[in-house]
């Protein structure tokens, strides 16, 4: 069924708007990612993310302040895509220690990598507190007095904290 006239126009015009902020603000957010990264191609790279977010965005008509948008969405790219290198490199390094007859193949490797960023993405919602307190509970089987003392909480409050990071984790796993 081809779209209305109307659908057509509003189009139209969202692409209109697009356009605009794209060549208003482009040049302007690669310079801010420049400065930021260090780095002409992850700054490219960045920038055009942002942009694709933009355009996904339902009304981008309602956008009163770009830069600031551009800004925000731009500052937690480069902060999610920080947390993952810190996720790939400690997971590099827990690698290297690992005795050399266990080796995971390149497969298993991208496998755990893409498992601890989903775990990352996942708990999201929870300070970094909450992340290692959940950790530690998780991964090295402290008991709640354990974390407590080694994060400066009290056991009930780590309890708090691995009890949310459970519920995170079980909201995951239910169906759609």
């Amino acid at each position: 069924m081809p779209p209305s006239t109307s659908d057509a126009a509003q189009l139209n015009v969202r692409n209109r708007v697009l356009h605009q902020l794209f060549g208003d603000h482009h040049s302007w957010l690669l310079g801010r990612l420049r400065a930021r990264l260090g780095c002409p191609a992850e700054a490219a790279d960045m920038a055009s993310e942002t942009f694709v977010q933009v355009v996904a965005a339902p009304c981008p008509l309602t956008i009163r302040e770009p830069r600031a948008l551009l800004t925000t969405i731009a500052k937690r790219l480069v902060f999610a895509s920080w947390r993952r290198r810190d996720l790939e490199r400690a997971y590099l390094e827990s690698l290297a220690q690992q005795p050399e007859v266990y080796a995971p193949s390149a497969e298993e490797q991208a496998q755990a990598l893409q498992a601890l960023v989903a775990l990352d993405r996942l708990l999201e919602g929870l300070s970094p507190i909450g992340r290692s307190a959940f950790l530690y509970s998780q991964l090295d089987n402290l008991t709640y007095a354990e974390i407590g003392q080694r994060l400066g909480i009290s056991a009930p409050r780590v309890h708090q904290y691995v009890a949310k990071a459970l519920a995170l984790c079980y909201l995951a796993l239910e169906p759609a």
